[in-house]
């Protein structure tokens, strides 16, 4: 079955303190007004974007869960993404973004979930998945449909995360604003 998931190269949003403050604050008052919860897997932002959640006093209203599943294993046994899938795919796929997405949203019950899944650097790149290939899926709220997108991100290993650790908020707003 062929994708729908877009594939990106930049622009990349702001990635600045400030203005990752400003899309955690358009966030809350987004989730807030819904009633929603939201909840993150992250793999190779190692929970930066539920660092971003949490520094927002109040977070709690909104957010309740924040999973770092940087193993394959715990892709496996926390989110239930298929190893047959991993095996074929490869963790940093576009199918195991998505899984991971919706494994979270069953795990947490979060009204919406954001998945990243990728090769932040110096090293682990192939000619296939160069360094910077990050996998993002969003699932939720219930009148959006599941979305995926493929960056390649450009930078250091700390650029590369911060750049999508934007990226994920960023589609979180988006899908609320979508909904």
């Amino acid at each position: 079955m062929p994708s729908d998931a877009e594939i990106r190269t930049g622009p990349v949003p702001a990635a600045g303190d400030h203005e990752l403050a400003e899309l955690v604050a358009r966030l809350a008052t987004g989730l807030e007004a819904r009633r929603l919860t939201a909840a993150t897997a992250e793999s190779c932002t190692g929970g930066w974007v539920a660092r971003c959640l949490t520094d927002r006093p109040g977070s709690s209203a909104w957010f309740g869960y924040g999973l770092v599943t940087y193993s394959n294993e715990a892709k496996v046994r926390l989110l239930g993404v298929d190893p047959g899938v991993l095996a074929a795919e490869g963790a940093v796929s576009e199918p195991v973004a998505r899984q991971m997405a919706s494994g979270l949203r069953r795990l947490t019950g979060a009204g919406l979930t954001v998945a990243i899944t990728g090769i932040a650097g110096p090293g682990g790149g192939s000619p296939a998945k160069p360094v910077g290939t990050v996998w993002f899926a969003w699932d939720g709220p219930e009148t959006v449909a599941p979305a995926a997108v493929r960056w390649q991100l450009h930078g250091s290993r700390e650029a590369i995360r911060r750049q999508s650790v934007a990226i994920a908020l960023a589609g979180l707003v988006a899908r609320l604003d979508s909904a």
